[in-house]
């Protein structure tokens, strides 16, 4: 029996001896590692799998009309729109860009302006374009920033932003800007510069 138990304590300083103390640390701390993990890929599961997160419609290669009277008032185009209806800030996502053309009552396009991201918050009629934002008028005068909001209740584009106008004769820089939603009145709320182009005879 004295010689049975010996054999056994003799194996259990074996296996110490095989597997120190130091490696049943690491062991445990990449169990600890492969739990947390774990744990976070569940998360990101959950929260792709949120239907809060997902969009309620999606629609490739959108071009709606907007008419008064039977007449075309502007023309919207985007290649791809996503609807989220939340209740308390529905709105519509461009993430490939936007393009938006305004007529006058004659049925001419007036301006036209281009994106390459915008959102739509449908409670405030409130549009949101982000990312070499252009907008080009009848004058063939074009504004460069990188941020504008267009508000349909009042009419009016704006922006906080850094803005650039070019004309037929100018360059003009400054620090905000507010227009009519046509751009064909536009002011800079500071301006910063002006480069007058030169043409040639």
């Amino acid at each position: 029996m004295k010689q049975l138990l010996s054999e056994q304590d003799k194996k259990h300083l074996d296996f110490w001896d095989i597997f120190p103390k130091r490696y049943l640390i690491i062991s445990i701390a990449l169990a600890v590692v492969m739990l947390m993990s774990c744990k976070n890929d569940i998360e990101v599961i959950s929260a792709l799998t949120n239907i809060d997160t997902l969009p309620s419609q999606t629609i490739v290669n959108l071009e709606t009309i907007y008419t008064d009277s039977a007449k075309i008032q502007l023309i919207v185009k985007s290649k791809l729109v996503k609807t989220y209806n939340h209740e308390e800030d529905p709105y519509l996502e461009f993430p490939l860009g936007i393009e938006v053309f305004f007529y006058d009552k004659t049925g001419i396009v007036e301006s036209q302006l281009s994106a390459k991201y915008a959102i739509y918050h449908k409670n405030d009629k409130l549009w949101e374009a982000e990312d070499s934002v252009v907008v080009i008028n009848a004058n063939d005068e074009i504004l460069n920033t990188e941020q504008l909001f267009w508000d349909e209740n009042k009419k009016m584009i704006f922006t906080y932003k850094f803005v650039s106008i070019t004309t037929t004769t100018e360059i003009i820089y400054g620090e905000g800007m507010e227009a009519n939603e046509n751009f064909t009145d536009w002011k800079i709320m500071n301006p910063r510069g002006t480069f007058y182009l030169e043409h040639g005879n």
